[in-house]
């Protein structure tokens, strides 16, 4: 029984497009060029920040982020970057009892960001807020803490093999993987999706079956 459904957030909730597009304007690289690095460096398994580093060595993106946000050109977060599925997937499992969070590696902005769209949610939360991003252990450990339920009653929701999948089933969390993005499709029939047993979903509102009663 699933008594929780987490979501993260980017690639899963928010088409990511104009977030990157902003940075690679940002540091005056084509749009294209930030994408295909950003796209490399996470097939590889690394951290999709370390993509940054091939363009600019050494920047350090929170100072750089502040940057964006004195000029005017903060990170920005809006119903246009909702995927069509979000809000009709959240509300229906909630009318099926189910409890629905959110929670990724975002900033402190993004969580404020989010709240304000009102979302049919019961709580959202960062790892900017925690302090502690995944794949980091202590992030599902808040989850858990967060999310009412046993681990094994709450799903995460996210579209990366690494961070989302895998990780959420280390901890005891059921995972699933949303096949979106780049990397929802690069890795929906990866043999470490199938061997967590997690759902891949080709839309968000096929949850609402899959965990709840009518």
């Amino acid at each position: 029984m699933i008594r929780s459904v987490v979501f993260d957030v980017g690639e899963t909730l928010l088409d990511d497009t104009r977030e990157f597009q902003a940075w690679a304007d940002w540091l005056s690289v084509p749009r294209h060029t930030l994408s295909a690095l950003v796209g490399i460096v996470v097939a590889q398994g690394r951290n999709n920040a370390e993509a940054f580093q091939y363009l600019r060595p050494g920047i350090d993106l929170t100072a750089e982020r502040e940057r964006r946000e004195a000029a005017g050109l903060g990170e920005q977060i809006g119903e246009a970057d909702l995927y069509a599925d979000v809000r009709p997937a959240m509300t229906e499992l909630r009318r099926r009892g189910v409890w629905v969070g959110v929670a990724g590696n975002q900033t402190v902005r993004a969580a404020h960001l989010l709240r304000t769209l009102a979302l049919p949610v019961d709580a959202i939360a960062t790892s900017g807020e925690w302090q502690v991003a995944k794949p980091d252990p202590l992030f599902f450990a808040r989850v858990v803490e967060f999310a009412p339920g046993e681990p094994s009653e709450i799903l995460y929701v996210g579209d990366h093999r690494d961070y989302d999948v895998t990780a959420a089933h280390a901890a005891g969390l059921r995972p699933a993987l949303i096949k979106r993005g780049p990397w929802g499709h690069l890795w929906a029939d990866d043999p470490a999706i199938a061997d967590t047993g997690a759902w891949v979903l080709e839309s968000l509102e096929e949850l609402a079956d899959l965990v709840g009663p009518s």
